[in-house]
């Protein structure tokens, strides 16, 4: 057994304790290198980040140029490598000149120089005589043969493996990690540990051949779909619309992911295979492009170029492969697709595309024999590249972005009908699955429906699945301890121990009457829920939380002037927020993706935050004309009242009138009302901390498979807490006009400025009014369903307006704001 198979396997090693990392290093300070340093900060460990001393460099402030510059590249690059600007303090730069003995005092040394083996094998030569004995040295690679590097180590080889971050490292999921024959299994177990835990990822083991596990499946099936383009003649849309979210894989495609991973990236992968692999046709357009210079979206040109048209507006261009010169890109009519979109689930959609007669659908003849050479290639990877199937379809799901990895894919379209169909076409089937089927000849799936075990051809048998501890799905509990209520819009599952998730499945999680009478029913004190349950917990296994409210019911009661129903839904949407806060149990909200409006509105309430440092939180509404009414502007100017008091306890002597004219308030209320007004969203969950939607007891979860438990644990501690629910707020000192008029005056200045047009402003009076507590004296004690009351009139109001309900239609058409 490889030390991959048995760090895949050992239960004992699942558990080990997370490697320290109190500091690290980072030698290379080129796009993988930096980022890597970058993601490190993102976890708060400070790092030190090394590249070359540039010639001329004589003088001591330029030595370190090269780190110091990708330093500066990070604040600029987008999507954003920080989950706070602030971040990039963390980030000490140095070169390899003057600074390798400040490696003894880190417990990590990543290797991320260029992709060369000499280059690589010679500066771990002179590092390894710096680290301290402690120190873990990994190199930082995507296919080079780990074992040849660490021959070349003089010492520290114990301690040295290989890592494959991709990129970019803080979005990409996945971290291969592959030990070489002399690497300490439990140093990999504990860094494993580190990397799921701390930083946030799916660790894979992998073995060392070439190109370890996704890269050499995920570019292998890229060739193989270029070849297939030449050989029937498609077009590149064609290609990338048959290879996107049709059959679960991103919307990039084949060549959309070409571009954006790097076209001279691809090449220098596909060199790394072994003989035999890719090669045909494809092959000479990526040298070509290649050989140009149009290497993809870093070279402003390859698959893809944008240009802009006589009209002023940027048109996308994409390469015809046969000339090699650029037209106009169309839009893919391809029949059996059209059909597919009426599935919603992908087993369904994956059985209608491979349907067809290849003979005369474009679909079928494009994706049967893509797919089926996935599948034989995926099933020869098992004990060669990787230790199981499981680590293969988790090394896809994270390292491509894949709905289901290829056995689980292959499983939903049905294995035996599959190879029939593969039989029935002369193409070839591997030796693999062809154990599959003489051992489960019935049933014929890759996952047994008997519990968590997975086929293995190298034993012939069915092997366990270990567990990853920490790692949940509220579909494990759906499983496992059933539903204890469904509508079509919610769910509430038993977590067990007391606990219950209500689960959010409407389409794009947005809030209707059935999420709101799932949770209003749930967390009424006098529901058999309060009494069955200890806490609960509102999340779900979806890539976002919520996009906030049915904008299309708003819509529709606005233009029909149903002013009293529309009231009614507003009202109660208010009711269900106050459910959440007030329910006799702790409730927490453990929100992921986007997390928006309404959704950001449910979790202001909640008695804790647990969210994915992945959350992208915000009360949007004013982008579509309207303000937060479920509570959200209430809670915005309740923390600020909370926060003003916390920086000048006001003299209980004092009249309120004092207090809500202080300057503390009043920064306070400002930074609200920049949060309303301007639709702020969070680019992190640390960054929805700095906008006020988090509270200092909050806690982050780096990683995704890690929240519901993170949450769950969060809840457990409150309730073992001894929890009280907080009381309605009845004696908030109001603002009142003084606030208002000089909030007034800088929204209009706003709008003088060319920042806020005319609706805007009208938006942000609104929220002001809301915050100021409206026009009434300073000091004058209002309570939360005061203001609530006036949530209420400002939303009715603005759903009368045109403008907005002119961005409410924009917004539901193309996913976009309207500024207006």
């Amino acid at each position: 057994m490889s030390i991959a198979a048995e760090l895949a396997t050992s239960t004992e090693l699942a558990g080990a304790k997370p490697f320290l990392v109190r500091r690290a290093a980072v030698l290379g300070a080129g796009t993988m290198g930096s980022r890597i340093a970058a993601h490190l900060a993102n976890a708060g460990i400070p790092s030190l980040l090394l590249d070359m001393v540039q010639e001329n460099a004589s003088q001591e402030h330029r030595r370190n140029h090269l780190a110091e510059s990708a330093i500066s590249a990070l604040a600029k690059t987008r999507p954003a490598a920080f989950y706070d600007s602030s971040l990039a303090a963390l980030i000490s730069p140095g070169n390899f000149a003057d600074d390798l003995p400040k490696l003894a005092a880190c417990d990590w040394v990543v290797e991320a120089v260029a992709e060369n083996l000499e280059i690589k094998t010679a500066l771990l030569n002179k590092v390894v005589s710096h680290l301290a004995p402690h120190t873990l040295l990994t190199t930082n690679t995507s296919g080079l043969p780990i074992g040849r590097i660490a021959m070349a180590l003089p010492s520290h080889r114990r301690s040295f493996f290989g890592t494959h971050f991709f990129n970019p490292p803080r979005y990409m999921r996945l971290v291969e990690l592959i030990p070489t024959a002399e690497t300490d299994p439990a140093l990999v177990a504990a860094f494993a540990a580190f990397v799921d835990r701390i930083l946030g990822k799916q660790v894979v083991f992998a073995n060392d051949t070439p190109n370890f596990i996704a890269n050499r499946i995920g570019v292998a099936v890229l060739f193989d779909a270029g070849n297939l383009m030449h050989e029937q003649g498609l077009t590149p849309e064609e290609v990338d619309v048959l290879t996107g979210p049709a059959i679960g894989w991103p919307r990039t495609g084949t060549f959309r992911l070409a571009d954006l991973v790097g076209i001279d990236v691809l090449a220098h992968v596909a060199a790394n295979f072994p003989e035999g692999a890719p090669r045909g046709p494809f092959t000479q357009i990526l040298a070509e492009l290649v050989k140009r210079g149009w290497i993809g979206d870093k070279a402003g040109q390859g698959f893809y170029k944008k240009q802009r048209g006589a009209d002023g507006k940027e048109d996308r261009l994409v390469l015809d492969p046969a000339t090699f010169e650029y037209r106009l890109a169309a839009k893919p009519t391809i029949p059996t697709l059209e059909a597919a979109k009426n599935a919603t689930r992908l087993p369904e959609r994956l059985k209608i595309l491979l349907a067809g007669n290849p003979a005369h659908d474009k679909a079928a003849a494009f994706l049967l024999p893509l797919l089926c050479r996935l599948w034989n290639f995926a099933a020869e990877r098992i004990g060669e590249a990787a230790p199981d199937a499981p680590s293969i379809d988790r090394a896809m799901r994270a390292g491509f972005n894949w709905e289901l990895g290829p056995f689980e894919m292959w499983d939903a379209a049905g294995v035996a009908e599959s190879v029939a169909r593969m039989k029935a076409l002369e193409f070839p089937v591997s030796v693999s699955v062809a154990r599959l089927l003489d051992h489960e000849p019935q049933t014929a799936t890759w996952y047994s429906q008997h519990g968590p075990q997975c086929f293995s051809p190298v034993t012939g048998h069915w092997e366990p699945i270990r567990p990853q501890p920490g790692h949940a799905s509220v579909a494990d509990f759906r499983r496992s301890h059933g539903v204890v209520r469904f509508n079509p819009g919610a769910s509430l599952i038993d977590l067990g121990d007391g606990i219950a998730c209500i689960e959010l499945h409407s389409l794009k999680n947005a809030i209707g009457g059935d999420v709101l009478g799932m949770i209003s029913s749930t967390l009424n004190p006098s529901s058999d829920a309060v009494r069955n349950f200890t806490a609960f917990i509102i999340s779900g296994d979806r890539d976002n939380f919520s996009v906030g409210a049915n904008l299309l019911d708003l819509l529709l009661l606005a233009q029909e002037a149903e002013w009293e129903e529309l009231n009614a839904i507003i009202h109660s949407f208010q009711q269900m927020t106050a459910a959440i806060k007030f329910c006799p149990r702790p409730v927490v909200a453990a929100p992921f993706g986007l997390t928006l409006g309404g959704g950001a509105e449910i979790c202001l309430h909640a008695a804790r935050r647990q969210p994915h440092a992945e959350t992208y939180m915000g009360l949007v509404e004013a982008g579509v004309g309207l303000i937060p009414a479920g509570g959200g502007t209430k809670e915005m100017l309740l923390r600020a009242v909370d926060a003003a008091v916390a920086l000048a306890p006001p003299d209980p002597r004092d009249p309120p009138s004092r207090f809500a004219q202080s300057a503390e308030l009043a920064a306070a209320m400002k930074r609200s009302l920049e949060t309303i007004a301007m639709a702020k969203a969070s680019t992190s969950a640390a960054e929805a901390r700095t906008l006020g939607l988090l509270s200092p007891p909050d806690r982050i979860t780096m990683n995704r498979e890690r929240l519901l438990l993170d949450a769950k644990a969060a809840a457990s501690a409150l309730d073992a807490a001894g929890y009280i629910p907080p009381q309605p707020r009845t004696r908030i000192p109001a603002a009142g006009t003084a606030a208002l008029g000089a909030l007034e005056t800088g929204i209009f200045l706003m709008g003088e400025a060319g920042f806020a047009s005319e609706h805007d402003q009208k938006v942000a009076r609104w929220a002001a009014y809301i915050l100021a507590g409206g026009r009434i004296t300073p000091g004058t004690l209002v309570s939360e369903q005061y203001l609530l009351d006036l949530e209420r009139e400002a939303f009715l109001s603005l759903c009368g307006e045109h403008k907005s309900q002119e961005r409410i239609a924009h917004t539901l058409k193309t996913g976009k704001p309207l500024r207006n």
